[in-house]
């Protein structure tokens, strides 16, 4: 109870920001024996599921996209039909982590020239389906700005990432549960205090030292009552995935996972696998060469 009191009063005069925390857990380097994983099997399609081939520079990747993220899916579909993806680059590579793509400004883009930013011009309304839908080694998922600015969670309108990440072992999810916790905690509180922020300015204002501390205790009564409704804990699906395939558990229910890799995993590795620079672009282009809807949701 005092270590959630520190942290949330911390948020209350806005001194305290937690980003990331499970990246710093260690753990033993992952096999990259891991050629296939359980995605890229026969998948039998939902209603509604589609998918999209891709040929890229190092092959072939071929995703399914869920049916229950309509808004990602159509989106995703309409821009494979304009030839939107066509000759993009994988501009963001992370070993053990991912690979991103999807920034128009990337096409032809110099040596050296920072990308990341550029986009349709529009965002897309967040579809976070956790954890029906989590990140898991092969998903496929909208990248985003930062909470700060987009508290809302609005996708990028054109930007997405693949996962490849990390295997864990049980102490290892522990910790990160533990993480998780904290994480689904503060994020409870800044929503509570979003929503209190005039009355918190106020107190401020008439610096109601009483008043603030009645505040604070009062939203962390109300953050622990309902973090007790839904306790945030890794699903039976989750920690098989995380300890046998890998994944990158600390983006859950952050971001919206809207498919998922049925074929290709082997070039997603050699993606991964490029040499990058300081931006974590490769040194040399890897890109889209073009992209096909292979089928359609029905």
């Amino acid at each position: 109870m005092k270590r959630t009191k520190l942290l949330i009063a911390g948020l209350v005069v806005g001194c305290l920001v937690i980003a990331g925390a499970a990246m710093a857990i260690s753990r033993k380097k992952s096999k990259k024996t891991r050629m296939t994983t359980k995605t890229e099997q026969t998948v039998a399609l939902a209603p509604g599921d589609a998918l999209v081939e891709f040929k890229t520079t190092e092959g072939d990747i071929t995703v399914r996209l869920f049916g229950d993220t309509p808004k990602h899916r159509d989106n995703f579909l309409k821009l494979v039909r304009e030839g939107y993806y066509d000759g993009v680059l994988f501009h963001r590579v992370i070993k053990d982590f991912m690979i991103q793509t999807g920034d128009p400004d990337s096409k032809g883009a110099p040596a050296g020239k920072h990308l990341g930013m550029g986009g349709p011009g529009y965002t897309i309304d967040a579809e976070i389906e956790y954890p029906r839908h989590f990140h898991k080694r092969g998903a496929l998922a909208a990248a985003r700005q930062g909470d700060q600015v987009n508290p809302e969670r609005k996708s990028s309108g054109s930007q997405f990432y693949i996962v490849t990440g990390k295997t864990f072992n049980d102490s290892t999810l522990r910790m990160l549960e533990k993480q998780l916790k904290m994480q689904q905690m503060q994020q409870i509180f800044d929503s509570l205090s979003r929503d209190n922020r005039d009355l918190i300015l106020e107190l401020r204002r008439n610096r109601d030292q009483a008043g603030l501390s009645a505040l604070q205790d009062s939203l962390i009564k109300q953050t622990e009552e309902i973090a007790a409704k839904n306790p945030a804990a890794l699903t039976p699906e989750q920690r098989t995935a995380y300890l046998e395939s890998g994944g990158a558990p600390h983006l859950d229910g952050q971001y919206t996972v809207f498919g998922e890799v049925v074929k290709g995993m082997d070039v997603v590795n050699r993606i991964e696998a490029a040499q990058t620079d300081g931006a974590d672009r490769p040194v040399n282009d890897l890109k889209i060469i073009s992209a096909k809807v292979v089928k359609s949701p029905r």
